[in-house]
């Protein structure tokens, strides 16, 4: 039987939810959750965001759900091996990602200089925001009204500013205390998910080369162990084989290193848990390894020649659509009008950060291309 480490989150140790509601049947709190994340508009829109790639230049590439995905697989498994609460640790990895905007960072660093001066933007903040205000489907609140750990292990940080008005679940930022162990875990399996995924994608798109990734040492040291093991192998099987093997590498040595750190620590409570320093972390033989292959990504992929044409594009279209709105809010869908009478360039924000690539290029068309008058 699964049996729950005792500083794992469970109903009985969870703050609740802000609005109260009778118990689900036949599942639990933390499933409801994970349900609800699954089911939102904004959950669905994520299969046509960028990862790294804009949605349009091919269909194999990972996109913001598919990663999601993956990062919510990686995320359970480590926490069946922690014995953590599978069900909220799932939830966060699925939900982490629900504020994004289009075109990836590229579209989140244009927004935020649209509103540099107006409040900025931060995808950890606009994802809380969704979960807690813009999804409508039920009708006694707005938003989802999802467990307090699930909304505290959504909002990875977050400035002494901002948590001062996020009430619960900014009181952690300003008191120095660490969210769940659920929390820390789908923070560092994202980060698992993407370094490794986005080998495949760059390997994929062929603007990075096997013969590149023999300078990162955690990548060729895997590649031999496949070699030696099938000689002969190439190709995408190749490929596919070193990665899943880089991945079990790093999520062993987590697994490792944690529950090292919880038991140096003397964590026998969820209490000790938000006193302690944080606990899910590699070990120091992984971290050299993982800053090469984030610099390596960083220099060879995320800043190659065609990447930047692509977030070039994309920040203009991002900066053209927020002035557009801004200089006349009229042309903003029903909806977004009713709430820019409040806060014209939050309401902007919302909108934008909730397009899709393609729809925010065809937005983009409709305001100012010549001959497009729908």
């Amino acid at each position: 039987m699964y049996v729950l480490a005792p500083y794992a989150v469970t109903e009985a140790n969870s703050r609740g939810r802000r609005i109260s509601e009778a118990a689900p049947t036949a599942r639990g709190e933390f499933q409801r959750d994970r349900d609800r994340i699954v089911h939102c508009t904004a959950f669905r829109r994520l299969e046509y965001k960028t990862q790294v790639f804009v949605n349009h230049e091919g269909d194999l590439f990972r996109t913001r759900l598919t990663h999601s995905i993956e990062v919510a697989q990686i995320t359970r498994t480590i926490a069946r091996a922690l014995r953590l609460n599978e069900d909220l640790a799932e939830a966060v990895a699925l939900a982490h990602d629900l504020g994004h905007t289009p075109f990836g960072h590229a579209g989140q660093d244009a927004l935020n200089a649209c509103m540099k001066d107006l409040g900025g933007f931060e995808h950890n903040l606009q994802s809380l925001r969704i979960v807690d205000l813009l999804e409508e489907s039920y009708a006694e609140f707005n938003g989802l009204n999802l467990m307090h750990e699930t909304r505290e292990g959504i909002l990875k940080h977050c400035s002494p500013k901002n948590a001062q008005l996020l009430g619960d679940v900014g009181e952690r930022f300003l008191q120095g205390r660490q969210p769940s162990v659920e929390a820390q875990l789908a923070n560092l399996a994202d980060e698992i998910a993407y370094n490794n995924h986005d080998v495949d994608d760059g390997l994929r798109s062929g603007l990075i080369t096997l013969e590149q990734l023999q300078e990162v040492p955690v990548f060729a040291r895997q590649r031999r162990v496949v070699e030696a093991a099938y000689p002969g192998i190439s190709g995408r099987k190749l490929i596919h084989e070193t990665i899943r093997r880089m991945i079990n590498l790093m999520a062993v040595d987590l697994i490792e290193q944690t529950r090292s750190n919880i038991a140096a620590s003397g964590i026998d409570s969820l209490d000790d848990v938000h006193r302690a320093p944080r606990l899910v972390a590699y070990s120091e033989a992984m971290l050299p390894e993982l800053r090469t292959l984030k610099v390596f990504l960083r220099e060879s992929l995320y800043h190659h020649y065609q990447v930047l044409r692509m977030t070039d594009k994309a920040r203009r279209i991002i900066h053209d659509l927020f002035g557009a709105f801004m200089n006349d809010p009229r042309l903003l869908p029903p909806q977004y009008q009713l709430m820019a009478r409040s806060d014209t360039p939050r309401a902007i924000a919302d909108y934008i950060a909730g397009m899709t690539d393609r729809y925010a290029m065809r937005e983009h068309r409709r305001l100012f291309a010549v001959g497009e008058i729908h």
